[in-house]
């Protein structure tokens, strides 16, 4: 059962915003978005011949985006490993033996470093992440945190965290410091979830994802492929997540990246096929959501990818690494984005993602054009 409610939208009148910014568009007239798929919906899309798929897919992407636009993304590691959660395919787990060590949350500068090289690269939403169950104890970490959240924000970049579970008012202080998204993924079906994670329940991540959103955070939250799931499993992860009563503005699909000394290192990888059947069901059910190729993303081929955007994929992750596995670096995912007529998206170009931060983003325009003036 969900306990989230609508978040409240406020209608404000946009200023000069930042120039990495785009002004929040109108979504386009007439196109209604279900929040009551049954899970046989669900079931019948994934079913479908796949050529017909992708191409159903395709349509909606151009109805409700701009599907010549990928959002760059880049993800830093904040606090690595000894996480007390048993989640099976994490390296970052302190009950197994990985090549994965535990450290202490970085300092503040380096973060910001890893941010500023990240925009210049292109990168437009940066995402920081610590191997932790909660925030309980570390009252000082949060604030560095905050801190981390809002220098980022400074450089006008959206801005993504994923600390483990929330507290309501935990998630009203990253909003306040600026934060844009919060990453808490479901990983896979209910049904199947405590094959793969019995430290934390399915119920647990649904609170989180609750308070984010009633904080006024976008969500991001999707699933990993190949832990063992069925073509049913995967269903019912995109059924639980497409009736949420407001659509994550992100789902990030991930392909399991099998390491060593976790219970899942003997996983085989998920079928290319797999992968864009989920993806192009994702697009359908969630028309306006911005869906993240992941992890595992490098081990596809140009033309594999290619079909993953043809299917709905409009943002990747690039750079140096994602958490702990191989990332696509920046000048190979822009050269291949030019050889593909594709352009990267700004801070806030999408939609919903733009209505939640309107009143932030009138106010930080003002305070750029104040700026330009007093220059002048």
């Amino acid at each position: 059962m969900y306990h989230s409610i609508r978040a409240a939208t406020r209608s404000v009148k946009f200023t000069r915003a930042l120039a990495t910014h785009a002004s929040p568009p109108n979504p386009p007239s007439g196109l209604m978005t279900r929040h009551d798929w049954s899970r046989q919906d669900i079931q019948a899309i994934y079913d479908t011949p796949l050529m017909e798929l992708v191409f159903r897919a395709a349509s909606v992407h151009r109805k409700h985006q701009d599907a010549n636009k990928i959002q760059l993304c880049t993800l830093m590691n904040i606090k690595t490993g000894g996480c007390s959660e048993d989640c099976s395919y994490c390296s970052q787990s302190s009950r197994y033996s990985t090549p994965t060590k535990a450290s202490r949350l970085v300092d503040i500068e380096p973060v910001l470093e890893a941010a500023r090289k990240a925009k210049e690269n292109g990168s437009t939403r940066f995402c920081m992440g610590a191997a932790w169950r909660d925030l309980a104890g570390r009252k000082r970490g949060f604030e560095r945190i905050l801190t981390m959240v809002k220098e980022v924000r400074g450089m006008g970049m959206e801005v993504c965290t994923t600390l483990g579970m929330l507290s309501p008012d935990q998630a009203r202080q990253l909003k306040e410091a600026g934060l844009t998204a919060y990453n808490h993924n479901l990983d896979t079906s209910r049904e199947f979830y405590p094959q793969v994670i019995t430290t934390r329940s399915y119920d647990e991540r649904l609170d989180t994802i609750s308070a984010v959103r009633d904080a006024g955070i976008s969500v991001c939250s999707g699933g990993i492929l190949g832990l063992g799931e069925t073509d049913q499993d995967r269903v019912g992860l995109i059924w639980e997540v497409s009736n949420m009563p407001e659509h994550p503005e992100s789902f990030p699909v991930n392909a399991l990246v099998p390491i060593p000394g976790t219970p899942l290192e003997n996983n085989d990888r998920v079928t290319h096929t797999t992968l864009v059947r989920t993806i192009a069901t994702a697009r359908i059910a969630m028309p306006s959501t911005i869906i993240r190729l992941a992890a595992g993303r490098n081990t596809l081929s140009e033309s594999e990818q290619a079909m993953c955007f043809m299917a709905g994929a409009n943002a990747v992750f690039t750079g140096e690494q994602m958490l702990t596995t191989p990332c696509s670096p920046w000048d190979e995912d822009k050269a291949m984005m030019a050889r593909w007529g594709l352009e990267g998206m700004r801070s806030f170009d999408q939609a919903n993602v733009a209505r939640k931060e309107g009143y932030r983003l009138g106010l930080e325009g003002s305070e750029r054009s104040s700026e330009v003036a007093s220059q002048a």
